[in-house]
């Protein structure tokens, strides 16, 4: 085995954090049960939070961000884990106070740890990632609470993001007519991922005093919250279905019950981060065979630890489309 690694290591200083590719040696990583070579990673909104020293992130310093990995068992203390499994772990603490995926290692608790689904390569599972694990669980949710096809369209917010992205594929590929709500410079990418039209999300931000508005949505997949989410709240067809997994619009919302008591609306949160597993397994399972998106290529960008910085300010600024695939690997001479 190596004694050093390479990771993006952040590290808290008195004037604010810094952030660089580092060497590092292998008893840096935490104390866990199992020890993975990891294969990819993803960048998420939480990583760029975690990698510019948000406190609601990340407390723990230096520290490696990185909420997702996928990867091969090296070493395997405790679990059914063994060399040369495939395995992917996202959510829980990684990547926030436990050193994530962007090294060349990571170790984890094995109750943390997924078996790599037939159906799906370590490179495929980190395009979806935790962006992808979000749309496949409030998808899930919202059929079990019997949204279907034949009760009527379905938006998807913040559509050209990477949950967003992967939503409006899985749900084009279930048979679903979805409106993607994004920048419109967007159309013809999310016309790539089954979307039958496009709207302009500007559209669901306006201000409206009234209780309930016109039914429009069968369900919802929104990344978005604030305003957003209480204008669809209050667009929702009879027995509507809302799952609700991102708040880049705002934590709050203001809205009546009106919706819920004269329409019966569920709204839906979506925690990846404790999701148990058991659900978690399912979700899984379901993004390797009928969730899986038709190219999941179309939805990847692919990056090295290099390339990191310029790309947590790009995702922080809304910059980014898709999906970011981290590939730990880095050019530097350290």
């Amino acid at each position: 085995m190596k004694e050093t690694f390479y990771g993006y290591q952040v590290i808290k200083e008195e004037n604010g954090v810094t952030a660089k590719i580092s060497r590092l040696p292998m008893e840096a990583l935490p104390p866990n049960d199992v020890l993975i070579r990891v294969a990819y990673s993803s960048l998420n909104y939480k990583d760029a939070l975690s990698a510019t020293g948000n406190p609601a992130v990340t407390k723990k310093y230096p520290h490696i961000p990185g909420i997702d990995a996928a990867g091969t068992v090296v070493e395997a203390a405790a679990g059914p884990f063994k060399p040369g499994d495939e395995v992917i772990v996202t959510s829980y603490d990684l990547g926030m106070d436990t050193d994530g995926g962007y090294a060349e290692y990571c170790r984890v608790p094995a109750a943390w740890v997924v078996p790599l689904p037939k159906g799906l390569s370590l490179r495929e599972a980190m395009i979806i990632g935790t962006a992808g694990l979000a749309a496949g669980l409030g998808i899930y949710q919202m059929l079990h609470n019997r949204l279907s096809p034949e009760k009527g369209p379905v938006l998807v917010t913040g559509a050209a993001g990477g949950a967003g992205s992967i939503a409006v594929s899985i749900l084009a590929t279930l048979g679903y007519k979805v409106t993607a709500a994004s920048d419109l410079a967007q159309t013809d990418y999310l016309k790539g991922l089954g979307a039958a039209e496009v709207i302009a999300w500007e559209s669901l931000n306006e201000d409206s005093p009234r209780p309930m508005l016109k039914e429009q949505w069968a369900g919802v997949f929104d990344t978005v919250g604030g305003k957003t989410l209480a204008n669809v709240i209050k667009s929702m067809r009879r027995e509507g279905v809302i799952g609700a997994c991102g708040m880049v619009g705002g934590g709050d919302f203001s809205t009546s019950v009106y919706p819920f008591i004269m329409r019966g609306v569920k709204l839906l949160g979506t925690d990846t981060v404790q999701c148990p597993m058991d659900i978690r397994l399912k979700v899984w399972e379901k993004l390797s065979s009928e969730y899986k998106p038709a190219n999941l290529e179309r939805l990847a960008t692919a990056i090295t630890l290099d390339d990191l910085g310029e790309k947590i300010q790009a995702i922080l600024k809304g910059k980014i489309t898709g999906r970011t695939l981290v590939i730990p690997e880095t050019k530097a001479k350290i």
